[in-house]
């Protein structure tokens, strides 16, 4: 994924290792060629696993509820070396609900709410939102295609590959060039001349 641009740019590389492989419209290659620039695009398999990998983080963050409120110290990479405080786990979930806002609608983000959030079964939202249970399906998995596109896509911190975000790497510095230090030629000494008692 190219980040440096507004535009994402998908490649097989990324797609390969999270498609599945049974999936009839990729093939298990995770691409899909859209549009009239033939634009590759993530297959919705790709962005259901990525949804998946963010939402079991989510869960497991709010599951320790003993570790709420923890400052953590980071070191960013860079030229500087800065250390930054922060609280990596309440950052997560405020994130991942800043973007489901974003991206949803509202019925999809009432279905998000029930299900996802309050761990209602498709019985009750069904029930609760008068939908059938196709219906009620077909809109959880697309609630987790467009959320996990956007998960991925998010600039400049996305929320997946969840294990950079907690480590707070740029994901632009981790594409730096490498710069060679030019040594001065011919042996230093390793402690300085010792004076002569006078």
């Amino acid at each position: 994924m190219h980040r440096g641009s507004m535009q994402m740019e998908w490649t097989r590389s990324e797609t390969l290792a999270l498609a599945a492989n049974f999936c009839a419209r990729c093939h298990g290659i995770g691409l899909l060629e859209s549009g009239r620039r033939r634009q590759s695009l993530p297959c919705s398999c790709v962005s259901r696993r990525i949804f998946r990998a963010c939402y079991a983080r989510l869960r497991e963050i709010l599951s320790l509820e003993c570790q709420y409120g923890q400052v953590t110290k980071h070191i960013c990479s860079g030229p500087n070396r800065r250390v930054t405080f922060g609280m990596k786990n309440e950052e997560y979930v405020a994130d991942f609900h800043l973007i489901s806002l974003r991206v949803l609608t509202a019925q999809e983000h009432r279905i998000y709410r029930y299900h996802f959030l309050l761990g209602a079964d498709y019985k009750l939202c069904c029930r609760k939102l008068g939908l059938d249970r196709g219906t009620f399906f077909h809109a959880v998995y697309r609630i987790e295609v467009v959320l996990g596109r956007a998960f991925a896509e998010t600039l400049p911190f996305p929320l997946f590959p969840v294990e950079q975000y907690f480590r707070g790497l740029h994901q632009d510095v981790l594409k730096m060039p490498r710069i060679e230090l030019k040594l001065p030629k011919g042996p230093k000494p390793l402690q300085p001349p010792v004076r002569r008692a006078a």
